[in-house]
């Protein structure tokens, strides 16, 4: 009775009776006008859905996350930790900025970021699925895999031609319908404020998907362009680049109940998966994931704990791991508390009782159970196949020379057949990659950390060992040593100019070079290769017969008067909704507000509750004025609300009923991390840093005057 009873409180809030689910396309707000009117908004729905207007052209994806302009001269509002990897950038022995926080006094004292870190504002999203399709019909596998790849990669370069923009091809529905996706590619970014580590983290790992939550999760940066106001590399003769809208941050209070809305690029999320990838998800794939961040969490942290410059230097990929495996685990168990195997099981048993009413039940049922025979060959090699992404992906000098020794490779074929990600449009990305690694680098971290991973590989059955690996790094942990000890004592990669030219040498260069990590390199990229090869071909067929499941699933649901928003794929979505308290077990009350008096009752002086003296001194002070919330007669930190958010919300604005920003979306509470694979509207809400906390940190605790004005605020 008990999971009836959860199934039906699902399939109600899908049906309308909890409205705030859904990360809408915008285009898609017409057709649900009337239920945003209902929640509260007081705009026009239509206005939404065009890109090239306000603010929905206000609003930008930022390094991994969402901003938005906030003034005419290009100022961006996202997260601390969003801009964590430029505060990282810009710190060094003597210099802070994690610790001491940052004010810009003026442009010239701004700081430039990450030499890859992009602001990315959309211009264009087009249907273009008849293209993309066009020579996929009719092929199986990887086939079918490099049609689409091809087509993609056609209807890139040609939108492309228009010089500063970054164009992507967005799979809507697991390839039922594709999208083009037009940004202009701000290549200049520069830090202008960050608050203390102290007050942007206040809580840090402890607090991560916390309620209640006291952190002042902010920064501000600026987007610059050239004089001719083209995008450009950075330069101190940029200017700010000049929006074509920004939002004007709300003066007014917030209460319970009132509406609220946030646009933003969500990573991605996957509830219109199949029931038995829901169970891999629990059974497998989460545990896992858990355990492999926290060994690599303790080895980096045990590595570097007497070595203060690495400490520094791993701060940003400790922190990104930290959040994985907090999600990681919180995910787990909130797909637990949901049920949520037997309720999508249910579902998707009677999504099968609708279908086999339909005249092309048989062609639907038979493509959706060859997609679950591809599904079930990916189990056989899943835990090597994490393994060697790690040990590939998560280091930065092996990255490194994998990633110059398969551009040579690349660059012996036309551009158009070149693999995604190592084209020419690419290549200033690669870049700046293989420039920051000097600030992102130890040889004793990276060692330490293959030398982890490589115990959990060497430990797996003999047959899904990969040759050129075992050539590489020995099959034993006492080989691995030895190995790593040779690849990095006798490496030039640790400099940045050696990394440079590597990365402009051709195949036989290359293959005469005598540097180590480039011949291990050049030995693993056969297999990384083959490896890839045998995915492609999964993920051709996958491409093929998905559509299949989603044609059952939307027809299912538009029987029921459930409308179908696509999972996320980090394209622009709106959610809409409250703020609203919650409930989240027995006894146990959540009010939507929280206020300064949290930050002085859990501040210890032990990090990571260590509030600096200065807010702490304003605090004890009680000087609020207009930012102080009346019915609380104190200042508010953060706030609650039932929006639809998932990884990639991080920095998405919250939206008022007109339009003005109220709040920054940071987190979810823990009980709702597992939304990226199920809803449940008893235990959703995302977390936001109120507008009126950062008003006052920037008025009274470290002040900003000169910004406030930028963004037309009172300096009170």
């Amino acid at each position: 009775m008990r999971r009836r009873l959860l199934a039906l409180s699902l399939s109600l809030a899908a049906t309308g009776a909890v409205a705030n689910e859904g990360m809408w396309m915008p285009s898609q707000l017409p057709d649900i006008a009337k239920q945003l009117r209902q929640a509260g908004f007081q705009g026009k729905a239509a206005e939404l859905a065009g890109l090239a207007q306000p603010p929905m052209n206000a609003v930008v994806k930022v390094g991994g996350g969402t901003g938005a302009f906030v003034s005419q001269d290009g100022l961006v509002l996202t997260n601390h930790h969003v801009a964590f990897g430029v505060i990282q950038y810009n710190s060094k022995p003597g210099r802070d900025l994690i610790q001491d926080g940052y004010i810009a006094a003026d442009h010239a004292a701004e700081l430039p970021a990450n030499p890859d870190y992009r602001v990315l504002v959309t211009t264009g999203f087009d249907k273009v699925t008849d293209r993309i399709l066009a020579d996929a019909r009719g092929k199986q596998g990887r086939a079918y895999f490099d049609a689409v790849d091809t087509a993609t990669k056609a209807v890139v370069a040609e939108c492309e031609r228009d010089a500063g923009y970054r164009c992507s091809v967005a799979n809507m529905y697991y390839g039922t319908d594709f999208y083009l996706v037009k940004q202009l590619e701000l290549r200049d970014v520069r830090l202008v404020y960050a608050p203390p580590n102290d007050i942007g983290n206040y809580g840090d790992e402890i607090d991560n998907f916390m309620w209640p939550r006291h952190t002042g999760d902010f920064t501000l940066l600026r987007a610059y362009v050239g004089t001719d106001g083209k995008p450009a590399d950075y330069s101190p003769d940029n200017v700010p680049y000049v929006p074509p809208s920004h939002l004007q941050v709300s003066t007014r209070n917030v209460k319970e109940g009132d509406y609220a809305m946030l646009a933003g690029y969500p990573g991605v999320t996957f509830r219109h998966r199949m029931a038995s990838e829901f169970g891999n998800q629990i059974e497998w794939q989460l545990p896992s994931r858990v355990a492999l961040f926290d060994g690599m969490i303790k080895t980096i942290e045990a590595a570097s704990a007497k070595d203060e410059d690495a400490r520094v230097r791993y701060a940003s990929q400790v922190k990104s791991f930290k959040n994985s495996l907090k999600r990681a685990q919180g995910e787990l168990d909130g797909l637990r508390r949901s049920n949520a195997v037997a309720v999508r099981r249910d579902d998707e048993t009677a999504m099968y009782a609708w279908l086999e009413r339909q005249a092309d039940a048989a062609a639907i049922r038979a493509d959706i159970a060859a997609a679950q025979a591809v599904l079930d060959r990916g189990v056989a090699t899943r835990e090597r196949d994490q393994l060697l992404a790690a040990i590939n992906g998560q280091t930065q000098l092996l990255r490194s020379a994998i990633t110059v020794q398969r551009l040579a490779r690349e660059r012996t074929k036309p551009d158009a057949q070149r693999e995604s990600g190592f084209q020419q449009r690419d290549e200033v990305l690669i870049t700046g990659q293989l420039k920051q690694v000097q600030r992102r680098y130890s040889p004793v971290i990276e060692k330490a950390l293959l030398a982890h991973l490589l115990a959990q590989y060497q430990a797996l059955p003999a047959a899904q060992h990969v040759a050129e690996y075992d050539a590489v790094f020995g099959t034993t942990a006492e080989q691995a040593k030895a190995k790593l000890d040779a690849l990095y004592a006798g490496t030039g990669l640790g400099e940045e100019a050696a990394r440079l030219q590597a990365m402009q040498a051709d195949v036989a260069t290359l293959q005469a070079s005598k540097d180590p990590l480039l011949q291990a390199a050049a030995t693993l990229l056969p297999a990384i290769l083959r490896l890839d090869d045998e995915s492609k071909a999964s993920a051709g067929e996958l491409l093929r017969l998905r559509p299949a499941y989603m044609r059952a699933l939307i027809g299912f649901r538009k029987s029921q008067g459930r409308a179908v928003y696509p999972d996320a794929n980090s394209t622009l979505r709106v959610s809409y909704g409250r703020i609203q308290s919650m409930d989240p077990r027995d006894g146990i009350h959540y009010t939507p507000l929280t206020t300064v008096q949290g930050i002085v009752e859990k501040h210890t002086g032990v990090d990571p509750f260590i509030a600096p003296k200065p807010l702490l001194d304003a605090i004890a002070k009680g000087d609020f004025g207009s930012t102080a919330e009346p019915s609380l007669k104190t200042q508010t930190v953060n706030f609650l609300t039932n929006l639809d958010t998932t990884g990639g919300n991080s920095g998405s604005p919250v939206l008022d009923a007109k339009g003005r920003l109220i709040g920054l979306n940071f987190d979810s509470n823990w009980e709702a991390v597992s939304a990226s694979w199920m809803f449940d509207p008893r235990y959703k809400r995302a977390i936001h840093v109120d507008m009126r906390y950062m008003r006052w940190l920037m008025a009274k605790v470290y002040p900003a005057p000169h910004l406030l004005a930028e963004m037309g605020l009172p300096a009170e």
